[in-house]
């Protein structure tokens, strides 16, 4: 067969890389039961012509990112998969640097002495470790976390508990606050080898439960918010990918049982909605060795029933069954898959290029998560966001139920190093997956409106009874990004208001309007004031939550402060009222 002369080039570059297809598993790996390793294929960057040309590769090969205005794809293939691609006619370019990254990567993961977490990877919980600190978290407070089951896994099934796991969650709220409450529902790594997801799920549990009582946004919301966490969404796939594999399916090996690296389900193609239906092209593969092999059936895998079925139990189904019905734009609840790596935010429609019936609310959601985080925002099945995908989470979350559903894509590799996750992803992710949890009440509204930052009070300590207090804020109706995918509406400031003790939704909650600090609200970023005479007030807590509206009518989030009304001591002067002797 002739090879074409770019093609030879890329085999001399290949052999530059040391072709790692003859590469024996490391000492430290071979007591362990035999399996081909990924370190037997190499990163290459792939030409593609246009939409229908991506979804070709999209459907063949394990595609980790598109860059849509170079028309590059970024691919991982084994030697086989690189001589299929030599014979489309292609610009492939191998990228040695990825390369040599991915294979220190997982040699460290091969190799490195560990005493927790994944090994060379200590940030990152095991599975079992997940599963304690689950346990553990619902032991330590138990009035805020209850445990959940959803279901098992498959090898759990089909071993009948002898292997496997089952899929558990945690469920947060504080359980002496009466419901109904809006719900916001997190899961992770239902793509096994992406590391920072099920760590960030599970810290972001931690963070608003050991945050109760100290931190006024995380009080409100575990008191008015109901909100559930499963970490571990294949817990089977994720311990191959603990190991040495680039695993990203189920293990589901009933089919292409003779290839031991490409067996499974890829969860995230499975679910019933939508499911093998991609508009016009192939979105997914019937071929069980694929990558992307969508399953025997719609909803074949048992974690995608259990998903399933868990999502219909805790989310009322709101919207109509025709694709252009729209939920309503009152409905609550929010779902977020946690995923990696390729930074953004995406939301339904997957499966076709044409915009979801509440495809603008979705977006302007987006755009706010993209504010935390500086992800670009945009629809995943439009042109030039990603490509095209069916049987996807989100989709069947949005499609089938009403939820403002949305995939986040984290970091900028699946083996993402410690010292990254911890300096560039979690914090600005936490803080975004906090504002989800907030527009829960009414995700397809409140986003729109002005965010509230900068709350303070004129003191800093305990307040004597009796004392006025000047509550302050900032609103802004300016946080949004979009990373290149159009621009947000924004307007003027036109009310800010507080509210004592719970959300301006509550029923029977009395709110106060704040006075503009610059005798009126002109711009889009305004601050006000108001005079809180403490005359009649409870010793103890309070929380004080602080919410804006624009021109445009849309009333934004809430931001809360504590107001802890104590013993009298020294405070500065307070418009309104005076200055205590020191004690």
């Amino acid at each position: 067969m002739h090879i074409p002369q770019f093609a030879q080039v890329i085999l001399a570059a290949v052999a530059l890389t040391g072709w790692f297809l003859t590469m024996p598993a490391p000492a430290a790996a071979q007591s362990e039961p035999f399996l081909p390793t990924m370190l037997d294929g190499v990163v290459v960057q792939v030409s593609f012509t246009d939409q229908d040309d991506l979804q070709r590769l999209v459907a063949q090969f394990d595609v980790w990112r598109v860059d849509h205005t170079t028309k590059q794809a970024t691919l991982w293939v084994t030697k086989r998969e690189l001589q299929r691609l030599q014979t489309q006619a292609r610009q492939i370019t191998v990228d040695q640097k990825a390369t040599s990254d991915l294979l220190a990567a997982q040699t460290t993961v091969q190799t490195s002495a560990n005493t927790g977490g994944i090994p060379g990877y200590a940030c990152y919980r095991t599975v079992e470790e997940t599963y304690a600190s689950m346990a553990q978290l619902a032991q330590e407070f138990p009035t805020l976390v209850r445990e959940a089951v959803l279901g098992e896994s498959w090898e759990f099934q089909r071993s009948s508990g002898a292997a496997g796991y089952k899929i558990p969650g945690v469920v947060l709220t504080n359980q002496a606050t009466p419901g109904p409450k809006p719900v916001f529902f997190l899961m992770a790594a239902i793509h096994a080898r992406e590391y920072t997801t099920a760590e960030t799920a599970m810290r972001f549990a931690e963070h608003l439960v050991h945050s109760y009582g100290v931190d006024a946004d995380a009080t409100w919301l575990l008191d008015y918010t109901e909100i559930h966490v499963v970490p571990q969404a294949n817990p089977d796939g994720r311990k191959r990918a603990e190991g040495r594999l680039l695993w990203r399916k189920n293990t589901n090996n009933d089919l292409c049982g003779f290839n031991p690296m490409s067996y499974g389900v890829d969860l995230n193609r499975n679910s019933s909605f939508k499911w093998a239906q991609c508009t016009g092209v192939d979105c997914s593969s019937a071929d069980a060795c694929s990558i992307v092999y969508r399953g025997a059936s719609a909803a074949s895998e048992p974690e995608v029933q259990a998903l399933e079925a868990y999502m219909r139990t805790i989310f009322a189904d709101v919207r109509g069954s025709l694709d252009s019905d729209a939920a309503p734009d009152d409905a609550t609840g929010v779902m977020i898959s946690l995923h990696s790596y390729y930074p953004k935010i995406l939301f339904p429609w997957g499966w076709t290029q044409t915009p979801a019936p509440n495809g603008a609310a979705l977006q302007t959601l987006a755009r706010k998560f993209g504010y935390y985080t500086n992800y670009p925002a945009c629809q995943s099945g439009a042109p030039g966001c990603i490509y095209l995908t069916d049987g996807t989470t989100d989709d069947f979350a949005y499609g089938e139920l009403g939820v403002a559903a949305f995939t986040f894509e984290l970091g900028n590799t699946f083996f993402e190093p410690c010292a990254a996750f911890e300096s560039t992803i979690i914090t600005p992710t936490l803080a975004s997956l906090t504002y989800a949890a907030k527009a829960a009440v009414q995700p397809y509204r409140a986003p729109s409106g002005p965010e509230v930052i900068n709350v303070s009070l004129s003191v800093g300590d305990a307040i004597a009874p009796g004392q006025v207090v000047t509550l302050t804020a900032t609103a802004d109706d300016t946080r949004f990004y979009s990373g290149g995918y159009g621009a947000e509406p924004v307007q003027p400031i036109q009310a800010m208001r507080y509210a004592v003790g719970q959300p301006s939704w509550m029923t029977g909650t009395v709110t106060t309007e704040m006075t503009p600090t610059h005798g009126a609200f002109t711009s889009s970023v305004e601050s006000a004031f108001a005079l809180i005479d403490t005359q009649g007030w409870a010793k103890g807590q309070h929380i004080l939550l602080v919410e804006a509206q624009d021109t445009a009518g849309a009333w934004g989030v809430p931001t809360a402060i504590f107001m802890t009304i104590g013993e009298r001591r020294y405070l500065p002067f307070v418009q309104g009222g005076e200055a205590p002797d020191p004690e």
